[in-house]
C-alpha cells in the first residue's frame, strides 16, 4: 500500500512522528507543526486516499458519525501495514502517532490492531462509536486526548467512553477539554507540546 506522503528526514536516532490529517486536509496539515514540536524529528504524513465529494479521508462513511465497517477495516490494515514498513525503515526508537478529528480515527482504529506501531497516541477530537475489544498491547502506550465540550460531531460522552477504554487497558492516560467545539484551540496546542516534550 502506498498514499502521497510529505517526509521529513531526522536525526539519527531521533523519534518518528506520524501525522494524520481531518477530512478535507492533506498531508501538509500538521507536516510543519510536527517538525516544530521535536526538532530532529522523522516526520511522515500520509494522505488520506478516499475522497467525499472531493474531501480526503481515510475511510468511507455513510453519515456524519456513521462508519463503513468494512472499508474501516480494510484501511485500517493497509495503513497499518504501511507504517510498519516506514518504521522499520527509520528504525525510530520512539513513534509518536498524531491524528485530528477523521485522522484520530484512523489512528486509534490501527493502535487497537496493531499497538505494537505507536509509543504515543495524540488523538484530537476523535469520534469512536463502537466499542473496540480488549488491546493489553496498549498497556506501555501514552494516550493524549483534546476535544471541546461542545463538539457537535464528537460528543463528550462518547470523547469519555474512549478516555475510560484506554485507561482499562492500563494506557497513561491524559485529557485536555476545552470549552468550544470541533476546532483545535489553543490549550490543545500547549497540552500536545508539553506531552512529547
Amino acid at each position: 500500500m502506498s498514499y502521497i506522503t510529505r517526509e521529513t528526514k531526522g536525526a539519527e536516532g531521533g523519534p518518528l512522528i506520524v501525522t494524520f490529517h481531518g477530512t478535507g486536509g492533506d498531508e501538509t496539515q500538521f507536516h510543519t507543526f510536527a517538525e516544530q514540536l521535536i526538532p530532529g524529528a522523522h516526520v511522515i504524513s500520509p494522505r488520506g486516499d478516499v475522497s467525499e465529494m472531493g474531501a480526503n479521508r481515510y475511510f468511507r462513511r455513510t453519515g456524519e458519525g456513521v462508519y463503513d465497517m468494512d472499508d474501516l477495516a480494510r484501511r485500517t490494515d493497509a495503513m497499518a501495514a504501511f507504517l510498519k514498513g516506514k518504521v522499520a525503515a527509520v528504525g525510530a526508537p520512539r513513534v509518536i502517532g498524531l491524528g485530528y478529528s477523521n485522522g484520530a480515527n484512523i489512528l486509534a482504529s490501527v493502535a487497537f490492531e496493531h499497538p505494537q506501531i505507536f509509543s504515543d497516541l495524540i488523538l484530537m477530537h476523535p469520534l469512536i462509536p463502537w466499542t473496540p475489544g480488549d488491546q493489553p498491547g496498549l498497556a506501555s502506550a501514552r494516550v493524549l486526548i483534546t476535544a471541546g465540550q461542545r463538539d457537535p460531531i464528537c460528543p463528550a460522552p462518547m470523547t469519555q467512553a474512549l478516555i475510560a477504554w484506554f485507561e482499562a487497558q492500563g494506557s497513561e492516560t491524559q485529557m485536555l477539554w476545552h470549552p468550544g467545539g470541533h476546532e483545535i484551540a489553543t490549550p490543545e496546542v500547549e497540552a500536545i507540546r508539553e506531552f512529547v516534550g
